[in-house]
């Protein structure tokens, strides 16, 4: 996994689900830049989304980025190939780009475990926030708001109170690679 203070790895060309391609490059004059691990067949994912499309929008015009990476293995998880993913992003409404890492580069380099997984990065790209999105799956259970505590220390220029949380969610569906010979 990624280690706190680390830069950010790059990705390039990353399909969006607006026909785009993106890069870490493309938002490089965003102050703080939200990587998140996701997919659309997660139920933890899909308990999440709204707060995700909440971040966005409430801290969008304090030039905060959200990005969620979808790396699933699309084969063996249909539901979470491209073409699916434009439909869960127009039906939910998603105000961030949503990616899609099809030979999990991306993924790999971030060493993210699960969705949602968060990276969470300053203006020069360092990692400061890693783990959950908050501490639970209810949003009317929630306790501690994680990612939105890490975002407002770094907006305030401050160190990340708490930089390091345990995330929870559905593993990574990683692509099996064909036995050679077989």
């Amino acid at each position: 996994m990624l280690e706190l203070g680390k830069s950010a790895p790059n990705f390039e060309n990353l399909k969006a689900t607006d026909g785009k391609s993106y890069s870490l490059d493309s938002f490089r004059e965003k102050p703080v830049l939200v990587v998140i691990f996701s997919c659309n067949h997660c139920p933890y994912v899909q308990a999440y989304e709204d707060r995700m499309i909440g971040i966005q929008r409430d801290y969008s015009s304090r030039g905060v980025q959200v990005v969620a990476i979808n790396s699933n293995d699309d084969k063996a998880y249909p539901e979470d190939s491209y073409p699916e993913m434009i439909k869960r992003a127009h039906s939910k409404g998603f105000n961030f780009a949503y990616l899609r890492d099809p030979d999990q580069k991306a993924v790999d380099s971030y060493g993210a475990v699960c969705t949602p997984h968060v990276f969470a990065f300053d203006n020069e790209r360092k990692l400061r926030y890693r783990g959950r999105i908050d501490d639970s799956r209810d949003p009317n259970s929630v306790k501690s708001p994680d990612l939105r505590n890490a975002i407002d220390d770094l907006l305030a220029g401050k160190k990340v109170s708490v930089a390091d949380t345990k995330p929870f969610g559905c593993s990574i569906k990683w692509i099996k690679m064909s036995s050679v010979g077989s």
